[in-house]
């Protein structure tokens, strides 16, 4: 699963739209469309604070 999937199911699930939630992270409506569209470069901390505001936390794991 790519993380702008789990982002939209995660805000889905809080019954949230993109405007709330960008609201609630303190980033543009836009960037939440550009993640949840799977932009292949986007700010990390603005990932971040969107992640949180989901209740998700972003992780790094080394590779298999």
């Amino acid at each position: 699963m790519s993380i702008g999937s789990t982002i939209r199911e995660r805000r889905r699930e809080l019954g949230l739209v993109q405007a709330e939630i960008a609201d609630l992270s303190g980033v543009s409506e836009r960037f939440v469309r550009e993640v949840e569209a799977d932009k292949p470069t986007v700010r990390l901390d603005k990932l971040t604070a969107l992640a949180n505001a989901l209740g998700l936390e972003l992780t790094l794991s080394e590779r298999r």
